[in-house]
């Protein structure tokens, strides 16, 4: 941090598809930024409504019965919220707007209500309108394969570049505000080495992933910023990731999905930048480094 770039005046967006993607990606991330008093914002995409449901009393929520799971789990996101401090959120387009469109190759995707059939330039609108209000100096969200080819991430990257386009498009007037340039995009990645084989070892789940199943790993020379909010926003994550109970079960350092495959809880979170882009002296430990400069 420079004297010319306090900690209010810094202002963070991160673009995610469901709730739950914001804690398990950059839960310490978002809970170290609003401790220092910076911006936080979510926007999230979808309400999530075709997650699979992991405690058997919930299993009544699932789309194939009740369909109830999307709003619960905006119950979920909120006090997912409270625990990382962050206080201003909004659904893309209003709560409900897009609907999770499962993952790729399901049924699902042919909704005509679902995020994966969503007009670009709508959404895509739609969140300059947030970027001009917000007007953040760095935006966080996935690379162009979503991390693991789910539509719905694919899709909100595609959303969040043409986003940033527009915003700062002096010419367009149609999303209301004034033009603002994000200073910089970075995607959510894992490095290689915290995947390594001898990572898993200690898993307290009945089976431990594979480190092909962790989403958008990265060679460690790739990353650009290294993200470490000490053990209080480690702990926030790891509540902010018990807060989606449907989605997500904690043991210690370790987690899993419906899957039921132990992975650990990574609370140094790590950000690579799009090609073509660089950043003098990485890898840092601050989104911002250079951003005030």
């Amino acid at each position: 941090m420079t004297e010319s770039a306090p900690s209010s005046d810094r202002r963070l967006l991160l673009v995610h598809a469901h709730p739950d993607d914001e804690s398990i990606n950059n839960g310490a991330t978002m809970a170290k930024y609003a401790a220092e008093g910076a911006r936080v914002t979510l926007v999230t995409c979808t309400l999530g409504e075709e997650g699979e449901v992991i405690p058997p009393a919930l299993a009544h929520l699932a789309p194939d019965r009740e369909d109830a799971l999307g709003p619960h789990r905006v119950g979920e996101l909120r006090a997912a919220l409270r625990e990382l401090g962050v206080t201003d959120h909004r659904f893309l387009g209003g709560t409900g707007r897009y609907r999770d469109s499962g993952m790729m190759g399901a049924p699902q995707n042919d909704r005509p209500e679902c995020f994966w059939q969503a007009d670009l330039e709508e959404a895509a609108g739609l969140l300059a309108s947030v970027i001009r209000e917000t007007r953040p100096q760095v935006l966080v969200t996935y690379g162009p394969d979503g991390g693991y080819g789910h539509p719905d991430h694919i899709q909100a990257h595609r959303v969040a570049v043409r986003a940033v386009e527009l915003a700062a498009d002096p010419a367009l007037r149609s999303v209301g505000g004034e033009p603002h340039r994000v200073a910089r995009v970075y995607w959510n990645c894992v490095p290689r080495s915290a995947v390594a084989p001898e990572v898993f070892a200690g898993n307290p789940f009945p089976r431990a992933a594979d480190p092909c199943d962790v989403p958008g790993v990265v060679d460690d020379a790739a990353v650009a910023v290294r993200v470490d909010g000490g053990p209080g926003c480690a702990s926030a994550k790891a509540a902010a990731m018990r807060a989606h109970a449907t989605q997500v079960v904690v043991d210690g350092d370790w987690f899993a999905l419906s899957n039921h495959l132990g992975q650990p809880l990574h609370t140094v979170e790590c950000y690579v930048l799009p090609p073509g882009d660089h950043v003098p002296g990485a890898p840092h430990d601050d989104l911002f480094a250079g951003v005030f400069e």
